[in-house]
């Protein structure tokens, strides 16, 4: 069967026929790449048109992006409770490269916030351990805003954004119960609950891939600990992974582009050029 983006709410955009010249490449430099495909993975409650800004950094490159934002109902309760259900779609995002015919391109993946980091650590696993998949060549990670560990409080945060514009009474019953499933799941059963369902964090601390990853985050986010990212970007670098990191300091959480835009798009471009390596 074959997969097609519009079946899981994908979305695939391809770019015009006119490239900028990138950051610190000319023109020419642009058209002798071999430019990768944007995987942008949405924050949880994501709405289309915030992601679609960052779709246009690369798009003005000329790269093909594909954008997805997973379910924030599988996002804060089903993997609060240990029921992986963002593997399938982690698997279907994978499977639309064939579909599409883009599985021998190079492949960037920019994640935002945990919602994105929960699906992207599915992808990961798929990407080492699923022989269809075993051959597509990730050439680097952004990660904007995340990862996170265990912050009740930001997750409460994250999820009364999401709840936003649902009934008063409907959004403080689903506050309270995420916060009791990660209160009794993730915290106090987690030392016997991660046999069956590991976080993703913890997760992501030891996972096999050595791709380069660049880590944007601010001291002054709200929902993800700015410690929380500095300790990931330390383990990463304990096992040899090739990792950059920002940090705007005074900007929300993922606003970095919003408070920041033309040094977002200047690190974002300058790394995903990096990752490409030199031509031969």
């Amino acid at each position: 069967m074959v997969v097609r983006a519009e079946d899981f709410g994908c979305a695939v955009e391809m770019p015009s026929d006119v490239l900028e010249a990138s950051v610190g490449a000319t023109a020419e430099d642009v058209n002798k790449h071999n430019l990768p495909v944007v995987i942008l993975l949405g924050w949880a409650g994501c709405k289309e048109q915030y992601l679609m800004k960052y779709s246009s950094i690369y798009l003005k490159k000329g790269c093909i992006v594909i954008r997805y934002t997973a379910p924030w109902r599988l996002v804060f309760f089903s993997e609060s409770m240990g029921i992986r259900s963002l593997q399938n779609l982690a698997k279907k995002l994978l499977e639309l490269l064939f579909a599409y015919k883009m599985e021998m391109k190079p492949l960037l993946f920019h994640v935002f916030s945990n919602g994105g980091v929960m699906l992207y650590r599915y992808v990961v696993e798929l990407l080492h351990t699923h022989r269809q998949f075993q051959h597509l060549r990730v050439v680097g990670t952004v990660f904007d805003s995340a990862p996170g560990r265990k912050n009740l409080g930001g997750g409460l945060r994250a999820l009364s954004v999401v709840l936003e514009s649902t009934n008063v009474y409907v959004k403080y019953f689903l506050l309270l119960s995420f916060a009791v499933l990660v209160v009794t799941l993730r915290i106090l059963l987690y030392p016997l609950t991660r046999f069956v369902h590991e976080s993703h964090y913890d997760a992501m601390l030891k996972q096999p891939s050595s791709w380069p990853e660049l880590y944007l985050y601010s001291k002054a986010d709200g929902v993800i600990l700015a410690s929380d990212v500095e300790t990931m970007i330390e383990a990463r670098r304990q096992r040899q992974v090739p990792v950059k990191a920002v940090d705007f300091l005074n900007s929300a959480h993922v606003s970095h582009l919003r408070a920041h835009p033309a040094s977002y798009v200047t690190h974002c471009i300058s790394f995903m050029y990096s990752c490409l390596g030199p031509q031969k």
